[in-house]
């Protein structure tokens, strides 16, 4: 399961148009994709389904999600944004070919199908696949798909019945994610260094705090999250309140980030939060650099416990390199024994 933007792609004789999981029209801002996919294609029309994943420039490492996301919606620096986010398209599935529908043919006509129209290139990819028989095989891809960036992968079945059905979901297609594996067993004590305001229900009052860890080697608080689940309306009430004597004009010389906040705290408060999962995030700051150059670490669904921890000062809180281990022993837990047989490239899509 590659971490990156899922596109639906309409070849023509004549153009290439490519959609959104909800159908958006984001043709323009992906010239480069229409480009690669024209370039690779031997039919004359087609529609595909797959993934474009960012790809750091200088090493060809799979880049989070947040990457390729900036690339959306976009109406002016459409090439500047192509040379700083390039992307890879992985190519998972065919719907349609050369004036015949393959929705009601079995998942694995459809991929040899694709194979057989599609030439891929260092931009054009068919996703990775193996076909597994034990709990033990699929374990092994799994770790195997983690370890080259992926979120994880899409097991499907191969039965004479795989259809493929649009919008559905199903046991026909099952998402297997590390998270579900690999859950964080500890909490971990944050610093609210800010606040972002709330809409709807929550108007007049915050409607996520953005949370650090402490970094001792500089005596500063990187940003990991934003925690917006895991309080009541009655704390929700009275965060304004409780955080109105620590309010910041501007962000504090002590706190790293690269997000803005609506309204910036003095580091005051510890908070205990537990998530599902450490994940990489070019987006926050903590233990930026020590997995991967360019990348913090960011919480996956954080939430409250409801733990004030008042026995802790800021200083106390949950340090960076803690979180680092944390991750690399995330990511162990995940990391079966492994056999000759399970030495593929992970297959994804």
């Amino acid at each position: 399961k590659y971490d990156g933007l899922r596109m639906q792609i309409h070849i023509s004789p004549k153009t290439v148009s490519l959609f959104s999981r909800r159908l958006e029209n984001i043709t323009g801002q992906f010239p480069d994709v229409c480009a690669y996919v024209r370039e690779s294609f031997s039919g004359k029309e087609a529609i595909l389904e797959g993934e474009s994943v960012a790809v750091d420039p200088n090493t060809g490492d799979m880049l989070p999600f947040q990457m390729v996301s900036q690339r959306r919606g976009r109406k002016y620096e459409i090439e500047r944004m192509r040379e700083e986010v390039p992307v890879t398209i992985f190519l998972f599935d065919l719907l349609y070919a050369d004036g015949e529908d393959f929705t009601l043919r079995p998942y694995l006509e459809r991929r040899e199908e694709l194979r057989r129209l599609i030439r891929e290139t260092e931009r054009v990819k068919i996703s990775n696949q193996m076909t597994v028989d034990s709990p033990e095989e699929l374990d092994a891809y799994m770790s195997e798909a983690v370890s080259q960036g992926c979120e994880g992968l899409m097991v499907k079945s191969t039965g004479v019945e795989s259809f493929y059905k649009a919008g559905a979901r199903g046991w026909a297609w099952v998402k297997y994610k590390r998270s579900y594996k690999a859950e964080v067993a500890d909490t971990f004590d944050l610093v609210p260094v800010g606040a972002l305001m709330g809409r709807g229900k929550r108007a007049g009052s915050y409607g996520a705090l953005l949370m650090a860890a402490y970094r001792p080697e500089n005596d500063t608080f990187e940003t990991i999250c934003k925690l917006g689940t895991g309080f009541t309306d009655v704390d929700l009430e009275q965060l304004p309140k409780k955080f109105a004597p620590y309010v910041s004009q501007h962000k504090h010389a002590r706190v790293t980030s690269l997000l803005e906040a609506d309204v910036w705290f003095v580091p005051s408060f510890v908070l205990e939060i537990s998530a599902d999962e450490i994940t990489l995030s070019p987006l926050h700051t903590c233990g930026r650099d020590a997995i991967r150059k360019g990348s913090g670490l960011a919480l996956r669904f954080p939430r409250f416990t409801g733990n004030w921890r008042t026995d802790k000062s800021p200083e106390d809180a949950t340090t960076d390199v803690e979180i680092v281990e944390m991750y690399k022993s995330q990511l162990k837990k995940i990391e079966p024994s492994r056999t000759s047989e399970a030495q593929a490239v992970p297959d994804v899509a």
